[in-house]
């Protein structure tokens, strides 16, 4: 059988999952027009599916151990391609929230199956290629969602954005009874496996509270908010439990003990930093040149476009070149690229044009790309194929959790930096400075050429919302400053990595 088509099997539906868990961003005032919803409540269908994901991540090796990966793979896809179909006949928002919670839970397995199963096909010396070609799925899918969906809603109407998850849904269930078979070591565990219920449980608290945390920390303002203090007191008591649970537990639901590998727990830390930088600044690039430059959507989706294709060429680029250079000089590249690329945004002002933002896209994609491909071979070269979908759930925990955190924190700074600025800014205004009064005369000029004599309270407000897009222009910078200075920090950690031995038998696909 061709590695290829069980390639093209797992990578249909990873693609499909990890591009609705951001196709929906740009429907949502669509959405709560049509179901009569706040925009408060609407976001509850993005957070309800990041919740549900999140919670199934982690279960991944212990559900493919119970009912057999493959079982395990149609399941997920069925479940996720029939509460597609629910979310687009959804007639209320209480319904679609729930209908999106199913899709999650179909939707989260997927990753980390996918992942192990193209680690598993391919021999040790094309693992390079097979993480690229995850790697431009899990990658390409948050750049390609907002696109997508703003062009489905505009043209069709939104349920056609979960719509057009069933026939690829479809084709992928029948690819995958026909193309994936169960590893031999597989078969023989014994399903009967006395089931950690406490682990169970303390997860699913325990994520769950966290995510709700993340995604709605900012609009809550954080700790001044009982609602958020309470969800993240329980998810830090779930949590610690839950690690206490799992490192004395028998059969765990997720085995942490795989972290005891300093190979695989670096490459985890600096995946972690590399998808918070990732996630916060694709975030937060779009809020900056619609608010500051005056883009619309569909142009701010333009900005991300060419570094997502800049990832998608150079990806399998660096995973055939891994078997002849050093995967840690690729990798230290690569952060170094990315860690650059934010520094130039960090030099962004208020006439920076279309070239330049989208040049500094390019460049980040670029180093995504070296960074991913190096660091997915040597994060699992040491790891045993029986403790591959546990290594496989864990790493793609950590990348769902620094997606969420990078959003979180990098929203956060942009709103308190913002405050700063603008309170030290004020403060350089002063009334009877020569400056200001040339400032504010040529206001009064520039509002009278346009529409008349104007006041000089009108002119001060001119004076005062230029004061403020020069503020969030800081606090965009600072923000991007930050991102930088994170990815050069994570650099001494590649040393700690293993390269992967590219002399051991492949398994034998049939």
């Amino acid at each position: 059988m061709s590695r290829w088509i069980i390639a093209l099997t797992v990578i249909l539906p990873t693609l499909l999952e990890v591009i609705d868990t951001s196709v929906v961003n740009v429907s949502l005032n669509h959405i709560r027009g049509s179901l009569s919803a706040g925009i408060d409540e609407a976001t509850w269908t993005i957070t309800a599916y990041l919740v549900a994901n999140a919670i199934i991540i982690p279960m991944t090796g212990w559900l493919s151990r119970l009912v057999g990966r493959k079982r395990y793979l149609m399941l997920s896809v069925g479940l996720f391609t029939f509460s597609s179909f629910l979310c687009g006949s959804a007639h209320s928002l209480s319904a679609l929230i729930f209908y999106r919670i199913l899709q999650g839970i179909g939707g989260g397995g997927l990753q980390p199956l996918s992942q192990a199963i193209l680690l598993e096909t391919f021999p040790p010396a094309k693992h390079g290629i097979a993480m690229a070609v995850y790697g431009i799925g899990v990658l390409f899918g948050p750049i390609i969602g907002p696109l997508l969906g703003g062009w489905i809603t505009d043209n069709w109407s939104w349920p056609w954005i979960f719509y057009i998850n069933i026939p690829i849904g479809l084709i992928s269930i029948i690819m995958t009874m026909f193309f994936i078979v169960d590893p031999p070591y597989l078969r023989r565990v014994n399903i009967r496996e006395k089931i950690d219920y406490w682990g169970l449980g303390l997860i699913v608290v325990g994520i769950g509270c966290l995510q709700v945390v993340l995604d709605k920390g900012q609009r809550e303002d954080w700790f001044s908010s009982a609602f958020i203090i309470r969800l993240a007191i329980i998810s830090a008591v779930a949590l610690i439990a839950f690690i206490i649970v799992e490192l004395r537990t028998r059969d765990p639901i997720l085995n942490l003990r795989a972290l005891e590998n300093v190979a695989f727990a670096s490459a985890n830390v600096i995946q972690l930093i590399a998808f918070f930088a990732l996630f916060g600044s694709i975030v937060i690039l779009p809020i900056f040149v619609q608010e500051l430059m005056g883009y619309t959507a569909f142009l701010a989706g333009m900005v991300l476009a060419p570094g997502g294709v800049a990832t998608v060429l150079i990806m399998p680029l660096v995973g055939l070149s891994l078997t002849r250079i050093n995967p840690k000089a690729i990798l230290i590249c690569g952060i170094v690229i990315m860690a650059y690329s934010m520094f130039m945004m960090t030099r962004f002002n208020l006439s920076v044009d279309y070239d330049i933002i989208a040049w500094s896209r390019i460049v980040m994609g670029v180093g995504m790309g070296m960074i991913m491909v190096p660091l997915m071979t040597m994060a699992f070269a040491t790891i045993k194929k029986e403790e591959m979908a546990n290594a496989t759930s864990i790493f793609s925990l950590i990348r769902n959790i620094a997606g969420s955190f990078g959003v979180a924190i990098m929203t956060t700074i942009l709103a308190r930096r913002a405050q700063f600025h603008q309170a030290r800014l004020s403060e350089q205004l002063n009334p009877y400075d020569t400056h200001y009064q040339l400032g504010l005369n040529k206001a009064m000029s520039v509002l009278g050429a346009k529409a008349g004599p104007v006041s000089e309270h009108a002119a001060n407000g001119l004076i005062f919302q230029q004061l403020m897009r020069q503020a969030n222009l800081f606090s965009f910078n600072d923000a991007f400053h930050v991102a930088s200075i994170m990815m050069i920090c994570v650099v001494p950690l590649v040393f700690l990595l293993k390269r992967p031995r590219h002399d051991v038998p492949g398994p034998v696909i049939h």
